[in-house]
């Protein structure tokens, strides 16, 4: 047990919070907390299956006299985005994650929590662990690769699980319960990395957007974040007027979440430094003045740097790839219609980076409309294709469509009334669930998603609400207690 999570209650709950938190998650690198897994599992008699992708199922019988209720599987994902603030010294692979605990939230030092989803792997674990639950038959679904293209729901063997109810315990609002959520695709334009030789007596500096919060490119997306890679062009456009030249721009870390840092290497004649400082001081001014409320701490600079790459972009291959990005939307493109604050579609520009050979942008298309998405997919296809890049876009994965009739929601409603005496908001979500596929992938799967009070996931300001998961661990229990 670690100092952050001493004496909280459910402490059976915190200690599986705190014994996955010690095991490396990073997406692919599921294989130590899965064989944690399936080890505890067996300790306890339990049967566990695995299929050929990783994913996992723990089936524990019901308790006396629940013999004749109807299965229900408990769904989590393994894995974790792995994201930490510049300054932090920290192995995904290797190191724990440091829990820190203010008061009634808890966080991490300096990196992603990972509550996104150990927080439902820890539910599940605890239920496994804690013998004094009453349940009819389970099924614990833990699948992997969710954060990087939801690759285990996508190969999840259909015979792995015979439920045909599941409660996917991935959402991040208390009081809510989710039946439905947006598709998505990736669109990723690439350019050959065409490079000349530096200017002659020209230095070195590095241009960079820091300290913006970043978050989730689904559930944030509506929040007006700034984005690091589109900020950070608006600042190389002019110092590219100026006749500055890029050796490499680099950032964002993941595909779903909205970029938080964004740096280029840039050459520039002597002479022209100043007046390139006087360039980025200006528009760090406007920054800061567009984005007051929501990203307080952004900011831009432009400092000397040790010498990069010996060589630079091609004119020509730099003014496409900053066009392009200058072009290519991010944010909020249209919204729903027949739920009300529901973003419909998005897009995130999201990652850049200058590898040995070419230039890779990753955008990401969000839709809980199937045409409107192929519409937005498009034009981002559009945009990058015109800008010169070779296009790619990705199989992407399916929205889920809601069931306002369903038996598992009703059982779910009248739980969430009993126990706290209001109706729990019904919501669909912008946002890939595992659910869509699932359900693809199992005809028939009736299915409901919630969870506690989350902020700020995939980023290293990730925190939990203490109290907000002892209400939710209360009424996943009463939900399990009074199914048929």
């Amino acid at each position: 047990m670690t100092d952050a999570i001493g004496g909280i209650e459910p402490q059976v709950f915190w200690n599986c919070f705190a014994a996955i938190s010690a095991i490396p998650r990073p997406s692919g690198h599921e294989d130590r907390i899965g064989g944690y897994i399936l080890e505890r599992a067996g300790q306890l008699g339990l049967e566990r299956a695995k299929d050929d992708c990783g994913n996992i199922v723990v089936r524990l019988p019901a308790t006396p006299g629940k013999e004749r209720v109807r299965s229900i599987c408990l769904q989590s994902h393994l894995d974790m985005v792995c994201e930490k603030n510049a300054d932090k010294m920290h192995d995904f692979l290797k190191d724990p994650i440091e829990l820190v605990r203010h008061g009634e939230v808890l966080t991490a030092n300096g990196t992603t929590l990972g509550a996104d989803n150990g927080i439902g792997v820890a539910t599940s674990l605890a239920i496994m662990e804690d013998g004094s639950i009453e349940h009819g038959p389970l099924e614990l679904l833990f699948t992997v690769e969710e954060e990087t293209g939801l690759r285990g729901a996508k190969n999840l063997t259909p015979g792995l699980v015979a439920s045909r109810s599941l409660l996917n315990l991935d959402s991040e609002e208390e009081g809510a319960l989710y039946i439905g959520c947006a598709g998505g695709k990736d669109t990723v334009g690439r350019w050959p990395l065409v490079r000349e030789p530096v200017p002659a007596g020209a230095v070195p500096v590095r241009v960079a957007v820091k300290g913006l919060k970043g978050g989730h490119s689904g559930l944030e997306i509506d929040k007006g974040l700034g984005n690091a890679i589109k900020l950070l062009s608006r600042a190389l456009t002019p110092l590219a007027g100026l006749g500055g030249r890029i050796a490499a721009i680099d950032g964002g870390n993941m595909r779903n979440a909205i970029p938080r840092e964004c740096s280029a290497v840039m050459y520039l004649a002597p002479e022209l430094v100043a007046g390139a400082r006087a360039v980025v001081e200006e528009l760090a001014a406007v920054f800061v003045a567009e984005l007051p409320a929501v990203d307080p701490g952004v900011r831009l600079t432009l400092e000397p740097c040790e010498a990069g790459p010996a060589t630079v972009m091609e004119p020509h291959l730099q003014r496409q790839v900053l066009k392009t990005i200058s072009a290519l939307p991010s944010g909020v493109q249209r919204m729903s219609a027949e739920i009300p604050g529901l973003v419909e579609t998005s897009t995130n520009v999201s990652v850049i980076n200058t590898e040995q050979d070419e230039v890779v942008l990753i955008t990401s298309q969000r839709s809980s409309s199937a045409s409107r998405l192929t519409e937005v997919v498009d034009t981002v296809q559009s945009i990058l294709e015109m800008g010169g890049a070779v296009v790619e876009v990705s199989e992407g994965y399916p929205g889920w469509q809601p069931n306002i009739d369903s038996p598992l929601l009703k059982l779910a409603q009248r739980c969430y009334r009993d126990l706290y005496g209001t109706e729990p908001e019904v919501k669909a979500i912008h946002a890939g669930l595992e659910c869509g596929i699932i359900g693809e992938r199992i005809p028939g799967m009736d299915m409901v998603s919630f969870g506690p009070n989350m902020e700020k996931v995939h980023s290293p300001d990730e925190r939990v609400y203490i109290e907000s998961v002892a209400r939710y661990w209360r009424f996943v229990l009463q939900i399990l207690k009074a199914a048929p």
